[in-house]
């Protein structure tokens, strides 16, 4: 990213006068020439700048509430452009400028490519996804191993889900430097391992050696499985993100609950924090049904982008088909058409997970286990400078992009709720059933022991196993490898469409 400086180059010439006495003879002194040096300024590029302001101007959703970003802010261009250049730096600009105090959710990047692969699913990961929970009431921090990602380089190392590590490169963790130790700029660290015993952790002398790899892709399809308990054929599906394009890889797995006459499910979402709204439709149709007059959730933007459109068009109802976006087939969709479902959502569960749950709760039972949600209940689109597509990016129109300015911006753009207008879940969603999970008993993902899966069973069944559910050491979550960057919470929705019109043109 470029820095501009703006400095003025001042050079100037003391002279020195002197009284003369008329009656002193003349001499002649030889005139010194002052050479007076232009004020050079160096121009400073505030393309960036201008895109930032003309895109939240237009469809941040606090726009009324950002007085800079008032449409009467500027009488004039040359005032506007000259407010743009004293503000050199883009992305102090863009935080200390443009964004709403209570906004928690906008984000960016100097390089739209980068964004749109990291919302595609694909990141520079080592494929370790942990937790990391405060020791007692110290700043100490220790980590815990939640999974593992698929073909990553944690998957070659000997680490697994339950594992836990208490250091990095052999400096302990604390709420003070986590951050620099497990998400600063170096591609391999060393995790200094730990064991729990009696509620005590310490380190065991193990040490595990991690390489972040570009371009990893993540199969948000953890675990699939059917478990026959009694008379119950029960779906247990993991799902940790919703990427563009899995639509199919979910609609794939519900063929093989549908044939193996699944009678419940089991939606384990704990580690989902969030992804694309189209991806969610079709989840949601594929548990509850295929009626494409029936709402899921609706968007509500800022009142200019609102104005434009008439009742009904901001509408997002249950799907019949994958869709032919992102790779999709439109394949016709593996409804089990449920009545109830079960799902496992925790603290780590945000954005599309929590619309999801919200969008089916008007329609049928939906059974919450686990802990309160995150709360985000807002929706973003991603921008680039493409003003003939109104800044919207679309993957096709990359070669209109302007080649002097590829930032991505991610601003919040509107706020969802149900067909029953509920939208206040900004707070979280609370459980119906509240069970923590425990650190020192995590279990193995889909098995009928593991704590959160085994409750739901016990809610299916209707049989208490004789087994307690008493949290022995829960989790004090300070963040994770997901939570810690706000990307992952993303609800990502689509461009705007008004016909043929240019939403950025037609708001001006």
């Amino acid at each position: 990213m470029k820095k501009y400086i703006l400095f003025l180059l001042f050079v100037g010439i003391l002279t020195e006068s002197c009284k003369k006495n008329d009656d002193a003879p003349v001499i002649e002194e030889e005139q010194e020439e002052i050479v007076e040096e232009e004020v050079v300024e160096e121009e400073i590029d505030i393309q960036v700048q201008n895109f930032m302001w003309q895109t939240l101007n237009a469809y941040y959703f606090w726009q009324a509430d950002v007085p800079v970003l008032a449409d009467n802010r500027f009488s004039t261009q040359v005032e506007y452009e000259s407010y743009l250049r004293s503000h050199p730096n883009p992305e102090n600009f863009l935080l200390n400028e443009l964004l709403f105090s209570e906004d928690r959710f906008t984000f960016y990047s100097d390089d739209y490519k980068e964004l749109t692969n990291f919302l595609s699913g694909i990141s520079k990961s080592n494929g370790l996804e942990f937790g990391l929970s405060r020791i007692g009431s110290s700043d100490d921090v220790f980590g815990f191993v939640e999974y593992v990602i698929k073909d990553s380089d944690a998957s070659t190392k000997d680490i697994k889900r339950g594992d836990f590590f208490i250091g990095v490169n052999g400096t302990e963790l604390t709420v003070n430097n986590y951050i620099d130790l497990l998400f600063g700029e170096n591609d391999t660290y060393t995790l200094n391992m730990a064991t729990i015993e009696n509620n005590t952790i310490s380190p065991n002398g193990k040490e595990v050696t991690l390489t972040k790899q570009e371009g990893l892709v993540e199969d948000p399809i953890l675990v699939n499985s059917v478990l026959n308990i009694g008379d119950k054929r029960i779906g247990y599906l993991m799902y940790n993100s919703f990427t563009p394009g899995s639509g199919e890889a979910l609609n794939n797995v519900f063929a093989d609950f549908k044939g193996q006459n699944v009678t419940d499910l089991v939606l384990d979402l704990r580690y989902n924090s969030g992804g694309r709204g189209t991806t969610a439709q079709i989840l949601a149709s594929l548990i509850y049904g295929t009626n494409t007059s029936d709402l899921i959730f609706r968007t509500r933007y800022n009142d200019k982008v609102q104005a434009l459109f008439e009742p009904g068009e901001l509408d997002n109802n249950f799907v019949a088909t994958t869709g032919t976006a992102n790779g999709n087939s439109n394949a016709a969709l593996n409804t089990l058409n449920l009545n109830t479902v079960y799902i496992l959502a925790t603290d780590a569960s945000a954005s599309a997970s929590e619309l999801v749950m919200v969008g089916l709760e008007p329609y049928m039972n939906v059974i919450h286990i686990g802990t309160t949600t995150v709360g985000k209940n807002q929706g973003s689109i991603t921008f680039v400078d493409d003003p003939e597509n109104g800044n919207f990016y679309d993957s096709e129109r990359e070669d209109q992009i302007n080649p002097e300015n590829q930032w991505g911006l991610q601003p919040i753009v509107s706020r969802v709720e149900n067909s029953a207008g509920f939208s206040d879940y900004a707070d979280g969603l609370v459980p119906d059933i509240e069970l923590e999970e425990d650190v020192t008993n995590l279990g193995t993902l889909g098995d009928v022991n593991e704590p959160l899966l085994a409750r739901a069973i016990q809610e299916i069944t209707g049989i208490s196993a004789k087994r307690s559910f008493e949290v022995n050491m829960p989790v004090n979550l300070v963040s994770s490898s997901k939570l810690y960057d706000e990307r992952n919470m993303a609800l990502i929705l689509n461009g705007l469409n008004v016909g043929s019109k240019n939403i950025l043109k037609e708001i001006k």
